[in-house]
């Protein structure tokens, strides 16, 4: 233990003062496409996608639905083109379903807004199968990366969160769980899918289990995507989920 000690003193500070805009050029984003044509009649990369994430239009462009990919970056390797690359891009999230089906944007706004949480957001995680995500989310609040000095919080009862966040594909045998957790939070209130199982179920959708993430349960405010997401990429997103005013259930509207 001493010797730990001595080596992490010695070290010195390791935390990053600032969310970068881009990951490492050598961890798996989600593929982006470039303006390289591809191969006439060319399908290797709707093919060998495990989730159906990947799509060739009618204009004969590629349609990425970041929501159901699994950053497995098949599709980059078996593009004869070269039309598909490996985007780094740590604003990943999306405010609505739809939005997934769009690239990431090179730059978002996730600071600090006039709304009720600009401060700070108690979160509660309900993990429903899936592992990934949540080593993912504890890594984020590690001395690295540490979210906890952007104000995010993870607390131990529903009664004290402002935001649920909601790992794995939600099969059936969690929806009374998780429906219990979001009713126990007070008003208003945020709900955050985090990884492709969340969002749309992943390589369990349509599956005997029924898991086809937390949308056909509860209203989501924010999507974070990838299988897993980098820390950067959850921390940007719940900064995002700051800027939001939360639900309020209209019976409790006046």
């Amino acid at each position: 233990m001493l010797r730990l000690l001595k080596y992490l003193i010695n070290r010195g500070i390791v935390t990053n003062k600032a969310v970068p805009e881009l990951l490492d050029d050598n961890i798996t984003g989600f593929p982006k496409a470039t303006d390289v044509p591809c191969v006439s009649e060319c399908q290797a990369c709707t093919e060998s996608c495990p989730t159906g994430a990947i799509e060739i239009t009618r204009e004969k462009s590629i349609a990425i639905d970041r929501g159901a990919c699994i950053t497995c970056k098949e599709c980059i390797r078996v593009c004869p083109s070269g039309t598909l690359i490996n985007d780094t891009s740590v604003a990943s999230f999306a405010f609505t379903r739809e939005d997934l089906f769009r690239p990431a944007p090179a730059k978002a706004e996730t600071g600090p807004d006039r709304s009720i949480f600009s401060k700070s957001l108690a979160v509660r995680v309900v993990s429903t199968g899936c592992s990934a995500c949540d080593l993912e989310l504890a890594a984020a609040s590690n001395p690295i990366f540490d979210m906890e000095r952007f104000g995010i919080h993870v607390v131990a009862s529903p009664r004290f969160a402002d935001a649920l966040v909601v790992t794995g594909p939600v099969p059936k045998s969690m929806h009374e769980p998780l429906l219990s957790c979001y009713e126990a939070m007070s008003d208003p209130k945020l709900v955050i899918a985090l990884g492709t199982c969340a969002i749309s179920g992943g390589v369990h959708k349509n599956g005997y289990t029924e898991a086809n993430g937390v949308g056909p349960l509860l209203p989501v405010d924010i999507f974070i995507p990838g299988c897993p997401p980098h820390p950067w990429q959850i921390i940007k997103g719940i900064l995002a989920a700051r800027r939001l005013n939360g639900r309020i259930r209209k019976e409790d509207q006046g």
